[in-house]
């Protein structure tokens, strides 16, 4: 079994006791990352960070965990991306004069970013510019900031289009929110298409990360199963906007 898996299973354990259920999945962390106990005092940290309050544009996945930090940047005036689930369908942009007074709470659910975001392309992600700021949830988070999603990869392959585009690179912060028991005390080594944090908020604390190791970047084309590709229309239009379409 490899290490990513073995710790997953073992944070899972962990995060059964903390976690709450999500409505179509349950409790398979295979398939969410979930919200937990405690996630507004984890997000409390992250927009206390001068990174975030600096912030006008930044790119938040859709996990449940990040539901009250998308409430807080409709209501801080911030414009975001998010992906959506298995970017089957690419990404929504939502901007805070698309939400009505007293809807933040609704738009902040994936629901909500349904009804009030709309679908934008890569091609208008780059003519809007750079992102300030990236954050995402996280199964597990080591403590040299090795970030291990759900284990499809979705956030590696987000950040390999957003590098190719120039929207992100070496400086951009890149923030985790997961619960303490999600916190590795490990020292793990990176591979060549993880991502690493700068920071990880939990209930209990704000860790900064000592990075040494250098982030990937682009789309690693060759690791792509060509249904991968065919289900993921980022995927496509990149290739044309490279012209290896």
């Amino acid at each position: 079994m490899s290490t990513s898996k073995i710790i997953r299973e073992r944070i899972w354990t962990k995060l059964h006791d903390v976690a709450k259920p999500d409505t179509r999945f349950h409790m398979n962390f295979a398939e969410v990352i979930p919200d937990f106990e405690g996630s507004e005092q984890a997000t409390d940290r992250l927009v206390a960070e001068p990174d975030y309050q600096q912030s006008e544009f930044a790119f938040i996945t859709p996990d449940n965990c990040l539901a009250d930090l998308r409430r807080r940047m409709i209501e801080d005036g911030k414009s975001f991306v998010m992906s959506t689930y298995g970017i089957h369908r690419g990404f929504l942009l939502l901007e805070p004069d698309m939400v009505p007074e007293g809807a933040a709470l609704y738009a902040s659910w994936l629901d909500g970013m349904e009804h009030f975001g709309r679908p934008i392309s890569l091609e208008e992600i780059a003519k809007r510019g750079r992102f300030d700021l990236m954050v995402t949830g996280a199964s597990a988070v080591s403590v040299n900031g090795v970030r291990f999603g759900k284990g499809h990869g979705f956030f590696d392959l987000e950040w390999g289009m957003f590098t190719d585009l120039g929207l992100v690179d070496e400086t951009t912060p890149v923030m985790a929110v997961v619960h303490d028991v999600q916190l590795v005390t490990d020292q793990l080594q990176p591979s060549e298409t993880d991502i690493l944090v700068d920071k990880i908020a939990t209930p209990g604390q704000m860790h900064t990360v000592e990075r040494r190791a250098k982030r990937p970047s682009g789309v690693k084309w060759p690791l792509l199963e060509p249904k991968q590709i065919d289900q993921t229309p980022p995927l496509q239009e990149l290739q044309r906007i490279q012209g290896i379409a």
